[in-house]
């Protein structure tokens, strides 16, 4: 008796095709490499606005917009003076800020370090391994927690309203859960943008490019932010504000620190919404390694079910 001798699978494929699924096997991540078309094509269209205000600062519009500025900068430093004497006022009268501020210990006696008096919004004393004994490094921790807080509010909305939109009909996703788009792009999938077929600028190769999007985003505020008090002087706008609350039309649109009071206490509100969110982060990180399901999800799956669906029953199952 003869054995059959079948073709190998790979007989029937194009040569070149063969060399390239070689290549793939070898190097699984040459497939989701971007094309340098397309980085190029993300970093010119990144480039554009800041080329476009350095071109706006040097031209005689923006010599025009320098002179208008100066004129109104002096009244507007002396209205921005005056506007920090009556905030530093409002703190004096607020709850929230001074030695008699609440603690995190609550009526609990505790030695609280002395370098926190309650300067800072949303200073409640907690300093338990002493990293802020150095002004410098408070302040510098202050900073880093505000741009992380604001940053983990905008992604846990993103996170959280298209799964619910889809979970509610309202719109259907492609994928709606928040750690599985990531995933799908490692593997290369091609998803639409915002549900609207045919929308994916990316293609199977986003990972890199949405990478370098967000990268070059978020630096764009950033720098505002940051050096705008005065980078942005030229184009006819001034800051009031320091780094943290710049203030002004860009970062103030409906003007909500008119009342000294009620912005010292908007910034109370937002560290402390920062801070939730940057746990509620956390939170999900877990719920998605230990359940694989969107943060909805697991949510409405704890309120049909509150005695089998929770942590325990999950590490237990586990």
């Amino acid at each position: 008796m003869t054995l059959l001798q079948l073709p190998h699978p790979s007989s029937s494929v194009p040569k070149d095709q063969r060399l390239y699924r070689n290549a793939s096997a070898l190097d699984p991540f040459s497939r989701h490499r971007a094309s340098w078309q397309e980085l190029a094509g993300v970093l010119v269209f990144s480039a554009i606005p800041f080329t476009a205000v350095k071109a706006i600062a040097n031209s005689t519009f923006g010599e025009t917009l320098r002179k208008r500025l100066e004129e109104r900068k002096k009244v507007a430093v002396e209205n921005s003076a005056k506007f920090k004497a009556l905030a530093q006022m409002a703190r004096n009268d607020s709850i929230w800020y001074g030695e008699d501020r609440p603690r995190w210990l609550g009526p609990i006696s505790y030695d609280y370090p002395a370098y926190l008096n309650g300067e800072l919004p949303g200073d409640y004393g907690f300093d338990i391994c002493g990293l802020s004994k150095d002004p410098v490094a408070l302040q510098n921790y202050f900073n880093y927690e505000i741009l992380h807080g604001r940053w983990a509010m905008l992604a846990a909305l993103g996170a959280l309203i298209p799964e619910l939109l889809n979970l509610t009909g309202l719109f259907q996703f492609v994928e709606p859960v928040w750690w599985r788009v990531g995933y799908s792009k490692l593997k290369g999938d091609t998803l639409d943008y915002l549900g609207i077929p045919g929308l994916h600028l990316a293609g199977s190769q986003g990972v890199i490019v949405i990478a370098i999007c967000q990268v070059l985003l978020m630096v764009g505020p950033e720098y505002a932010r940051y050096c705008g008090i005065e980078a942005l002087e030229p184009l006819g706008l001034y800051l009031p504000g320091d780094i943290n609350y710049p203030g002004g039309v860009l970062f103030d649109p409906l003007n909500l620190s008119k009342d000294p009071m009620a912005f010292e206490e908007l910034k109370v509100k937002e560290i402390k919404n920062g801070r939730l969110a940057m746990v509620a982060w956390l939170g999900f990180y877990v719920q998605a390694a230990l359940t694989g399901k969107g943060p909805v999800q697991n949510l409405l799956e704890h309120i049909s079910d509150p005695f089998h669906n929770n942590l325990l029953s999950i590490l237990k199952s586990l």
